[in-house]
């Protein structure tokens, strides 16, 4: 009688007489194909320098297959910034793949100078490791300084180890951090042979695929060729005239223009060339398809996660700028890699069976030279203006002394124990570089990074600021330079401020899990590991600050 009633009553909830009739039918329900609660793989992908207007920029150049199936098919995130100040490749990557922020996961720069060692450090460097793969010193690198947890550490943690994690990128900060302290593996470029290298810190030696790999000596094969024009000239409406005075040259060229030979570099690093050019990205893709043999990935019931930068846009970027034929060239040319690497995923492991997100580590400057054509104010200061006239200001102030340690990432670093020595406070200081500082052609502000709620200063960028913030490795005061303009190059263009150029990067969403669609809401970079972790039914990483893109979500 109690079944009787159990039973009458389960017929009003579907869920639970699915159940019972589950239990009861063994058979019958083990033939059920149950849709999987995980993909079997997330590829995570970075394009270094991507700014968000490239995605429509060049909409019509691109395939179906590639940026095009990521926009058409799958969710976008059309006001997607970065949520703090050094938009930078190393902590760009950092913060894509931690949920969090500099000021927490200690990446505030791909350089920085760290109070408690003394000296400038580079993002991912580590002097305890070595190369895996040469003999040389391209390799001392690992996750150390980056504090918090990545979406693949928390991947590894869900799954006690079985997930599989892997980086790889022309960059080591582009393969390191991302992957993170838990990974399998994560592989960059060394210029000097042309291969895909490792770190001591993962393991001893390379995989038989990766040794596999570079026997193929791709960059040998790209280096006999030139980098032509993939269209007719003409066809290239999207960017100015080929030869622009303000454009960089490649390495013994006379001028930067099509077509560009590759020149090796003087003292042995002898495929650094390959770097400025779309066979960087084409080589990263090969290297992407190798590791999803290789390693398996995504072929059996674990989710694994392959992290993928490409870096050549980057240096594409900052040699010929926003609006060269050279970079609409080559975003045209890694529209088919990702086609390549998704008619792939698609193949190995199973179209709907995997879920894919792209962004970029930041955004980047029109050269000044480009922009002036249009009358917008925008100049470039030399890289020893700030630092020079800080340091003669205090030394004017308070007599000789190091009263200065560096000037970096537009940062003052004051020596705080020389500062106590002699009783002076910081705001004195501050008071006095900011008067100096004002005076400079180019300089719109300077901001104390010690005390920024006392700052009169619109909102959104001081929590730019705060989140940058760290006490050990940033510096005391942050130096705003007017829109348009930096400093440090006299030819092609950077990034590294708040403004809207370097924080507007894409951040697409597609496959497993995706809700297609699309939001205007202001989203931050902070909200992919979060999303990703959302979707994977896992802990957000332990620094997150960010929240899941929601409507994103299935």
């Amino acid at each position: 009688m109690l079944l009787a009633g159990f039973l009458r009553l389960a017929s009003g909830l579907p869920f639970l007489a699915v159940a019972i009739t589950t239990f009861a039918q063994p058979k019958k329900a083990a033939s059920v194909t149950r849709f999987p609660d995980r993909p079997k793989l997330v590829v995570g992908i970075v394009v270094d320098q991507m700014r968000y207007d490239y995605l429509y920029r060049y909409y019509t150049k691109f395939g179906t297959g590639g940026f095009r199936r990521l926009m058409d098919e799958g969710f976008n995130c059309r006001n997607n910034h970065y949520h703090y100040a050094a938009t930078y490749t190393g902590p760009g990557h950092a913060a894509i793949y931690t949920g969090s922020a500099p000021a927490l996961n200690g990446i505030v720069g791909n350089e920085f100078y760290d109070r408690n060692l003394g000296r400038m450090v580079y993002c991912a460097e580590d002097t305890t490791v070595s190369t895996v793969g040469n003999n040389g010193t391209a390799g001392k690198m690992s996750p150390r300084n980056l504090l918090v947890t990545t979406i693949g550490d928390q991947l590894k943690l869900a799954t006690d180890g079985r997930a599989k994690v892997v980086g790889i990128a022309l960059k080591d900060r582009g393969a390191i951090l991302p992957a993170g302290h838990a990974a399998n593996g994560a592989y960059w470029f060394d210029s000097k042979d042309g291969n895909f290298i490792s770190s001591t810190f993962y393991q001893k030696e390379l995989p038989a695929w990766v040794n596999e790999f570079n026997n193929r000596k791709l960059g040998d094969k790209f280096l006999s060729q030139k980098w032509e024009p993939l269209l007719a000239m003409n066809q290239y409406t999207e960017s100015a005239a080929d030869d622009q005075a303000y454009e960089a040259t490649l390495t013994g060229e006379a001028k930067a223009v099509f077509p560009h030979e590759f020149v090796a570099t003087a003292g042995g690093s002898k495929y650094e060339i390959l770097r400025t050019s779309p066979y960087g990205d084409q080589i990263t893709k090969e290297f992407a398809l190798a590791a999803l043999k290789g390693e398996q990935l995504g072929q059996d019931n674990v989710t694994d996660l392959l992290c993928v930068s490409f870096s050549s846009p980057d240096y594409i970027g900052h040699a010929f700028g926003t609006h060269a034929v050279e970079t609409e060239d080559n975003y045209i040319r890694l529209d088919r890699q990702l086609t390549d690497l998704f008619n792939q995923l698609d193949a190995t492991v199973g179209k709907g069976a995997w879920t894919a997100f792209l962004s970029a580590d930041h955004g980047v400057a029109d050269v000044p030279g480009f922009a002036q054509t249009y009358r917008i104010p925008a100049d470039v200061k030399s890289y020893g203006e700030v630092g020079e006239a800080v340091k003669a200001a205090l030394a004017k102030a308070y007599g000789p002394g190091q009263w200065m340690l560096t000037y970096f990432n537009q940062q003052v670093y004051l020596n705080h124990a020389l500062l106590t020595e002699k009783k002076i406070a910081i705001q004195e200081v501050y008071e006095l570089i900011k008067s100096t500082l004002l005076k400079q052609k180019g300089v719109i502000n300077v901001l104390n990074l010690n005390n920024l709620g006392a700052e009169a200063f619109p909102e959104i960028q001081l929590n730019m600021l705060r989140n940058v913030y760290h006490p050990n490795r940033s510096g005391d005061f942050y130096v705003m330079f007017r829109s348009g303009w930096f400093e440090g190059r006299t030819k092609g263009t950077t990034h590294g401020t708040t403004y809207a150029y370097d924080t507007h990067v894409p951040f697409l969403l597609y496959g497993w899990g995706v809700r297609p669609g699309q939001t205007v809401r202001r989203t931050q970079i902070a909200d992919i590991a979060p999303t990703i972790a959302a979707l994977l039914g896992i802990l957000e990483p332990s620094g997150s600050i960010g929240h899941p893109v929601e409507e994103a979500l299935k």
